[in-house]
């Protein structure tokens, strides 16, 4: 009996040795997710029934985020969708200051792109005192070696 016991005590020491060890990688596969771009938002009323929202990336060195405008072929574009809302309207389109454009051989054209940082900037028209806009963007960043996957976040902005 006392040697049945030391062999499961023996295998239970393993098993919890062998978890210990892949809850450690885990964790160290999760450590080393690249995650070059950092987004933050704000809102600005610019009059009584006016605003204009900011979706600011900032983008650490060697990496760059697309522009709202890549051709057809080429990586996967920034795309910010707002959602409906009785609160506000949008006007006009979403601007971006004037992008880098330089041919990438790994997609064989011309694409233009930020580094750094980039401000996209949506002017809104109130309907009510208070409004929280919100939406989800989607982007590509790259560098000179690889590019990631594209990457949907969602956002919600006040506006007082």
């Amino acid at each position: 009996m006392n040697l049945l016991f030391n062999i499961k005590k023996d295998k239970m020491k393993r098993i919890v040795s062998m978890v210990i060890v892949l809850v450690l990688f885990a964790l160290q596969g999760n450590s080393q997710i690249l995650q070059p771009v950092k987004w933050s938002y704000a809102a600005k009323k610019t009059g009584p029934s006016e605003a204009v929202v900011f979706l600011k990336a900032t983008i650490d060195a060697g990496w760059h985020v697309y522009s709202q405008f890549v051709k057809e072929g080429g990586p996967v574009k920034t795309t910010i969708n707002f959602n409906p809302s009785k609160t506000f309207t949008l006007v006009g389109k979403t601007i971006e200051p004037k992008p880098v454009t330089r041919m990438e051989k790994a997609f064989g054209m011309d694409v233009s792109f930020f580094e750094n940082s980039v401000v996209f900037q949506q002017k809104i028209k109130l309907k009510a005192k208070q409004a929280t806009i919100s939406g989800k963007l989607e982007y590509m960043t790259c560098n000179d070696e690889k590019c990631l996957p594209p990457d949907n976040i969602e956002f919600s902005i006040p506006v007082k």
